[in-house]
């Protein structure tokens, strides 16, 4: 039960991101978009999902390797358009 609900948890959280991303993509404009804020918080995604991969924790891997690669997306669509 624990897990499930880390997993639901997870994919909520994670999934939060994809309006954004999908958006991005489309219109191409990131003025709204922090770089300071988007770069400090791939940098802690990137820390918890190490920390996931180190507890062997399910929930903390799945969330965070998504997480990761839609928020640096979003970081990458930023540096190229500013």
């Amino acid at each position: 039960m624990t897990t499930a609900i880390g997993l639901l948890a997870a994919l909520l959280t994670t999934a939060a991101f994809l309006p954004q991303v999908l958006h991005t993509l489309a219109t191409r404009d990131t003025r709204g978009i922090s770089l300071r804020m988007y770069a400090i918080f791939v940098a802690g995604v990137l820390l918890w999902l190490i920390y996931g991969l180190l507890m062997h924790d399910l929930p903390l891997i799945l969330a965070n390797a998504v997480t990761l690669l839609l928020a640096g997306a979003i970081l990458i669509l930023k540096l190229r358009h500013g």
